[in-house]
């Protein structure tokens, strides 16, 4: 069959053909699966490995530091830094960027990522992932912080790995989202998913909902109309899924659709929102609208938020376009007044969600 023959280097060489940088893009995700296989060994070893449990230091957001969080770190340095395609990368697991060794060429891309998304999840044996971005870099000089504060629309590549009963890489150059399977037998990532698509309509969303009582009133609209299912204006019945892991819940809805929100709310008013823009929101957000989806911070396209610092956190709500689009309309009547009073059968007295907690 020909799409078991398709190799991800065959498929880069055909769809990078009239893309200016080819040959050193396609090679740059080239290095970038390379340290995917050497992560997806890592993970797939666990405990047998001595892999799992906390490194016992704290990232650049105070976060505790799982053991795999840090070697995935390392192998993704290690793979791309010597191949003279990269100026720089930025990484979560480092406060500033990381500059390629004076002994090594310097390219005309950047390399943002998450090494290991959802990595509290490995304890468990929960699906976690890889996500990156690809950024150009025309100017002679070394990058400086500002050289990587591109808005999404500018990615010239983005993508996410997954580790679970397969590995997966999802790609997108611009031209639609395709995924790949690793033959662990030949060692290649093979296209099996070609050309990706989410579906307009779903009946799936997917939010944690221990942050309920810190929502936005839109957020907690939409909800309660899902939770209300055939009985309430949406006239149907919605499933709820949370697996605390945006690699696999990005990856839920490129497979079958859904909504995926993780939204603004009031529990720290210091952080506009809890993932970060240059390395988680932006890359997976190209990977949704490439797929016929949506993504957006509930007032704003995701893909134009122009980032102010390299950690920066945000807003996300992505997935299927009607639900998406139906959140944002929910966002500018509430903030235009044209939702309020907003009464829910949800929103009473003997509710969890009382109506003075969402102002």
């Amino acid at each position: 069959m020909y799409l078991g023959r398709t190799t991800l280097s065959k498929f880069l060489i055909q769809q990078l053909t009239d893309i200016p940088g080819a040959s050193d893009l396609g090679a740059l995700l080239v290095d970038v699966a390379a340290a995917v296989k050497a992560i997806s060994a890592m993970t797939a070893k666990g405990a047998l490995g001595g892999y799992l449990g906390e490194h016992g230091g704290k990232n650049v957001q105070g976060e505790a530091q799982h053991k795999l969080d840090v070697l995935a770190h390392e192998l993704i340095l290690r793979s791309c830094e010597w191949g003279g395609l990269l100026a720089g990368m930025v990484s979560e697991e480092l406060e500033h960027p990381y500059a390629v060794p004076v002994e090594y060429t310097r390219g005309r891309h950047l390399l943002v990522f998450d090494p290991l998304d959802g990595s509290s999840n490995t304890d468990v044996n929960v699906s976690v992932g890889t996500i990156f971005s690809v950024l150009r870099h025309d100017r002679p000089e070394p990058p400086g912080v500002a050289d990587y504060l591109q808005p999404g629309e500018q990615q010239v590549a983005a993508g996410y790995a997954i580790y679970g009963p397969a590995t997966m890489l999802v790609i997108s150059v611009g031209k639609g989202t395709h995924g790949f399977t690793l033959d662990r037998e030949i060692g290649n990532f093979i296209l099996t998913h070609p050309d990706l698509q989410i579906p307009a309509d779903t009946s799936e969303f997917a939010i944690n909902t221990s942050n309920a009582r810190f929502w936005e009133p839109p957020v907690h609209r939409y909800v309660s109309e899902c939770q209300a299912g055939k009985s309430g204006i949406r006239t149907r019945d919605f499933n709820m899924r949370w697996i605390a892991s945006l690699v696999a819940e990005v990856h839920r809805i490129l497979m079958r659709g859904g909504v995926f929100m993780y939204p603004k709310d009031s529990k720290d008013k210091s952080k506009p929102g809890r993932l970060r823009l240059l390395y988680e929101a932006n890359p997976v957000s190209l990977l949704v609208e490439q797929a016929g989806g949506r993504a957006t911070t509930g007032n704003q396209r995701l893909m134009e938020v122009r980032p102010e610092s390299l950690h920066q956190r945000i807003a996300l709500i992505l997935g299927s376009r009607n639900e998406v689009e139906r959140i944002e309309r929910y966002h500018a009547e509430y903030e235009s007044g044209a939702d309020r009073p907003f009464t829910s059968p949800l929103f009473n007295e003997r509710s969890l969600f009382r109506p003075e907690a969402l102002r």
